[in-house]
């Protein structure tokens, strides 16, 4: 297999529209959190309903996320990314809208499945023409619009607003984004060559069912299952595990939580400007062992909470950007439209599956085995990523 060609500079004007794209793609996955119990109110739900709105979309999401190097096939980049951004502006809508819960459901499919096939479809792009130091900035840009999206709908919230309107202007900051990238559409063709470069080799696509039989392309997949799972669970069971399980103040145990976001978006920011010194292949081995230290550091009650989240959170920053900007030299440029579409997909599994399996634990055994069961999950990414790079990086390594 031979490895991608060297990727080019980057266009300041698409680089710009990156960044856009990978904030906007960020701002409206956070804000159910603080729409919800206004939402609640408004349709007379349980508590319980906000699994139906998270489930209906990733499921969603996930089946995109497989069709994703489908569609990239038979459509143009922009062209994909302003229809499917424009799927998301109808979902938004729609939760601005509808009268009846059903249908604020029917609209979560809308959301799911643009996102889905935008996430893939720039990651797939990203990887393959801007190098891993723009890839860890991009998904820090995610992470600010993830960021900002809660930010907004509070400010609404406070002044009297419903919760309807926050949406209504995510749909059309949203709306305004799926027109410029249909305008710019013919922007995100390949890019030529610069002065001096030798042109980007014409790789024909091969089919998903060549990409599945691809041992690499199973191990990244499980790769960002379990990075993805290890995540979420550190950050959503370590509040509970902190009061619950530990006996620390709220505002204690928020403040260590707030501390593992942060350092998570601080070590995307940060990696950006060491990935290429390192190199992305000693930089993810390097990651993936401070994670299970992190893990570890974690798991003793006995140490400070904020050592091992934030170890955790700064080990775990480069990981996803970094896979995602080595997938086309791993499992070959010809299938790494499908490899990014399966990864987006397992990445929303394990968002959902790891997670559930912590409660579970929790439940049967005690709030005491989430840490030790967040450390077996770093130890497992640390061996699956350990055989991939075994297999795929060492042509890399002894440069």
């Amino acid at each position: 297999m031979s490895p991608s060609p060297p990727v080019p500079r980057p266009r300041p004007a698409l680089l710009t529209l990156a960044y856009l794209a990978f904030v906007s793609l960020g701002l409206p996955d956070a804000v159910l959190g603080v729409a919800w119990p206004s939402l609640r109110s408004t349709f007379g739900l349980s508590q319980a309903m906000m699994g139906s709105i998270l489930g209906t979309a990733a499921v969603t999401y996930f089946i995109s996320g497989l069709l994703a190097g489908r569609l990239m096939r038979a459509m143009n980049l922009g062209l994909l990314l302003a229809l499917s951004t424009g799927s998301v502006v109808l979902g938004l809508t729609g939760y601005a809208t509808v009268p009846l819960f059903v249908l604020f459901l029917a609209a979560a499919c809308f959301i799911g499945f643009g996102s889905g096939a935008i996430d893939s479809a720039l990651n797939n792009y990203a990887a393959q023409n801007f190098g891993p130091r723009h890839m860890s900035w991009l998904h820090a840009a995610y992470s600010v619009g993830a960021a900002l999206g809660p930010v907004l709908m509070t400010a609404l919230l406070a002044r009297g607003a419903s919760w309807r309107t926050g949406y209504a202007v995510i749909a059309g900051v949203l709306g305004a984004l799926a027109l410029t990238f249909l305008v710019m559409r013919r922007m995100w063709s390949a890019p030529e060559a610069t002065p001096g470069e030798a042109p980007r080799a014409d790789v024909p696509a091969a089919s998903a069912m060549e990409a599945v039989r691809r041992p690499r392309v199973w191990l990244q997949i499980l790769t960002f299952f379990f990075y993805t799972g290890l995540e979420v669970t550190a950050g959503q069971w370590s509040f509970t595990v902190l009061t619950e399980g530990r006996g620390l103040h709220t505002a204690a145990a928020g403040t260590f939580v707030s501390l593992y976001w942060g350092s998570l978006l601080a070590g995307r920011i940060l990696s950006g400007f060491v990935v290429e010194h390192i190199g992305p292949v000693r930089m993810l081995r390097g990651s993936t062992m401070l994670a299970v230290l992190g893990a570890l550091l974690f798991a003793i009650p006995s140490l400070p909470p904020a050592l091992g989240l934030v170890l955790l959170g700064f080990a775990l920053a480069p990981i996803f950007p970094v896979l995602m900007s080595v997938t086309p030299r791993r499992v070959g440029l010809d299938v790494s439209h499908h490899a990014v579409g399966f990864q987006v997909s397992a990445a929303t599994t394990g968002v959902a599956a790891v997670p559930s399996l912590a409660g579970i634990i929790a439940e049967r055994w005690g709030l005491q085995f989430i840490a030790p069961y967040m450390l077996a999950v770093a130890v497992l990414l640390t061996v699956v990523h350990g055989v991939l790079s075994a297999v795929a990086d060492r042509p890399q390594l002894s440069r």
